[in-house]
């Protein structure tokens, strides 16, 4: 019975340094919206499919996001991204794999936003680009917050804008990113 004490206290103190340390976040349900105006019309669209994997240790960061998962306003106008513009049938994912260059992970644990750069290689459409992108992390409760807005030209992705349609679109459209992201665990990885 004493044993058993001893080994709960021991699993609990292990448990709770695991939490204090941990250096690695991840969400499956991040937030993404662009948007696009123009003098004919404004379009918007919105997903919250985004799987993101943040190391603080290395620096590094990444994530995923399924084209599809996108939701607009109007059913057609999301039809026309997916089938006319995206090809999402054959460039179904969106990806970037990169690093924090100015990352202070000791001052992040103490507490309030930091301002970062993230660089690295943004694939959208199939088509692989190097970006650099300013963003802000925080921790909040446990959870990372990672925030970033930058645009993207739909055309350095060879995304195919039809002429009748072409005023409609902006050459340079707005996205915004927004994560919480939780410690990865034995218990994140095994659900």
């Amino acid at each position: 019975m004493k044993n058993s004490y001893w080994w709960f206290l021991l699993m609990l103190l292990l448990c709770t340094i695991s939490e204090a340390e941990a250096q690695k976040y991840l969400t499956r349900n991040g937030v993404v919206t662009f948007y696009s105006t123009s003098i004919i019309e404004d379009i918007e669209a919105r997903s919250d499919q985004m799987a993101a994997l943040v190391d603080l240790q290395g620096s590094q960061l990444a994530f995923t996001l399924p084209i599809k998962s996108f939701q607009f306003k109007r059913t057609l106008m999301q039809e026309h991204f997916n089938e006319n513009y995206m090809e999402s049938g054959k460039y179904p994912k969106s990806s970037f794999s990169g690093r924090i260059t100015d990352l202070d992970a000791n001052a992040l644990f103490k507490g309030g936003s930091q301002r970062v750069t993230v660089e690295g290689d943004l694939t959208i459409h199939g088509v692989t680009k190097h970006i650099s992108v300013p963003g802000s992390l925080e921790m909040q409760h446990g959870a990372l917050l990672v925030h970033a807005y930058f645009s993207v030209a739909p055309a350095d992705y060879n995304i195919e804008i039809p002429l009748l349609v072409r005023e409609n679109i902006a050459k340079v459209v707005g996205i915004r990113v927004a994560l919480s992201c939780d410690p990865v665990s034995q218990l994140t990885l095994s659900k």
